[in-house]
């Protein structure tokens, strides 16, 4: 399989000792981007996934702090799901990328860092309207 480019695994280096472990996070540095927006989901419950959308503009970092949870990732051509299930592992999506967040432990802490201000209008919510605007960006 081969791997998108607009999504993206990264291991992050733990700089903790005998007192115990520690991340750090600068934008334009660990992440491709500069932080304009952060927020977390927790104590998700039941079935139904989140996400299932996509954004002109933003680009995201998802890590899940404490517990684990799955994203899968869309490009419009490749997909990919992606196990968060350590505080050191952080999942890039580009803009222009379908994410679905599911399978939710209970104890999980969702940590998403964007590069943009949230503006309703930029999600795409239609998988159909997505894979099509997709296919306008390859055409010359």
């Amino acid at each position: 399989m081969r791997m998108s480019e607009h999504f993206r695994l990264f291991p992050l280096r733990d700089f903790g000792d005998e007192r115990g472990s520690m991340c750090v996070l600068e934008g334009g540095q660990t992440l491709p981007f500069e932080i304009q927006r952060i927020f977390y989901d927790f104590h998700t419950t039941g079935e139904d996934p989140r996400g299932n959308h996509a954004n002109r503009c933003s680009q995201f970092a998802f890590i899940s702090l404490a517990g684990s949870c799955t994203v899968d990732a869309d490009d419009g051509n490749e997909k990919q799901s992606f196990l968060l299930d350590d505080p050191r592992k952080l999942l890039w999506l580009d803009k222009m990328t379908w994410k679905t967040m599911h399978s939710f432990s209970p104890d999980n802490v969702l940590l998403v860092l964007s590069d943009c201000h949230y503006d309703a209008n930029e999600y795409i919510r239609d998988y159909d309207e997505f894979l099509a605007l997709c296919r306008e960006r390859k055409t010359p």
